[in-house]
């Protein structure tokens, strides 16, 4: 390959980096997006009001519920809600957003526990959000790997972000690929879309350069031979490297990377990073 064809997709693999980046940043700082989550409140069946959000609240065998004062609303689904509204149970990971003028309410189950997650574009670490940063891409951080599917998915429970919560996947397979002449393997649990892959994982930079507890990657669905990429390049923060009000799960302890994999974003400006 010529110099120029080499300089030529070199540039195509960093145009499509930043779309992607550009994208990433744009769903994280959306007026609905975390940066906007202005509270994590735990319910339970003692009736409850938070500053932010409208009515009182509680949750019980049959879910969560509100009772709305007179003067106060709720759309939900497209549907009015006044006085009491039912949200039902709701399943593991599984949310419901209300729309309170312009805020959303988020009604939640994580580690099976029911939160209200409120979300208000006005939100401090939203409106100040400048940007995060990230190592410049490079071809050589993208890697072909080889799924191997598990007999039976293994239910795999990890910890959060929230100390004391835990998470459980049924993780499908596992990921094995060489990096700088090493044999590493990655547990990967389902990501979303049809076949889709995420693995959560550390390395040598995690609390160095790149958020301490926890980094992500999705991944496309593996090729009939099983084949995947991982493209470090697009490691991402989840939530709790912005804020503390996330329940994010931690990486199971064969994702803990004995090597610096320098790529992808870093530690957020609003945790310190530069």
């Amino acid at each position: 390959m010529t110099t120029e064809a080499v300089a030529t997709d070199l540039q195509a693999f960093t145009d499509d980096w930043r779309e992607w980046y550009r994208a990433q940043e744009a769903r994280l700082a959306a007026p609905h997006g975390f940066l906007a989550v202005t509270g994590l409140h735990w319910l339970d069946d003692r009736p409850q009001r938070f500053p932010d959000a409208p009515g009182t609240w509680r949750t019980g065998p049959d879910g969560v519920v509100v009772a709305l004062a007179d003067d106060e609303k709720l759309v939900v689904d497209g549907t009015l809600a006044r006085g009491e509204h039912r949200f039902g149970v709701l399943p593991e990971r599984g949310s419901v957003e209300a729309v309170w003028g312009d805020a959303v309410i988020e009604v939640a189950k994580r580690g099976g526990n029911d939160i209200l997650r409120p979300r208000h574009p006005d939100a401090p670490l939203r409106t100040a959000f400048t940007g995060t940063p990230a190592y410049a891409p490079d071809p050589r951080w993208a890697v072909t790997g080889r799924y191997i599917p598990f007999d039976e998915p293994r239910p795999t429970t990890v910890g959060a972000a929230i100390e004391g919560l835990e998470h459980v996947y049924d993780a499908p397979g596992r990921i094995e690929f060489e990096l700088d002449g090493r044999q590493l393997s990655l547990t990967a649990f389902p990501g979303h879309g049809a076949g889709r892959l995420l693995v959560l994982f550390t390395d040598a930079t995690s609390g160095v350069t790149t958020y301490a507890a926890n980094r992500s990657l999705a991944l496309e669905p593996p090729a009939a031979d099983g084949t995947v990429v991982l493209d470090f390049n697009r490691a991402t923060n989840l939530p709790c490297a912005y804020t503390d009000l996330a329940t994010c799960p931690l990486p199971p302890a064969e994702n803990r990377l004995p090597v610096a994999i320098e790529a992808g974003q870093k530690i957020p400006r609003e945790r310190g990073g530069s």
